[in-house]
């Protein structure tokens, strides 16, 4: 997944598994933090409303 360039007001897919869905949802990014233990958080707003916020392995670009 390419997430090297993601940046906050981009259209994204969320993964089921930070979802819960059967599929991958799209939204968009609210944020982008660097974390020093962990590398990128993203957080992200679902087309329902519902936010998400997780690794960057979790989302790709849509």
């Amino acid at each position: 997944m390419n997430t090297a360039n993601i940046r906050t007001g981009e259209s994204i897919l969320i993964a089921p598994d930070l979802t819960g869905a059967d599929k991958w949802l799209s939204g968009n990014v609210i944020e982008v933090e660097h974390n020093s233990f962990v590398g990128n958080v993203i957080t992200a707003e679902a087309e329902d409303g519902d936010i998400y916020f997780g690794r960057e392995y979790s989302f790709k670009k849509g």
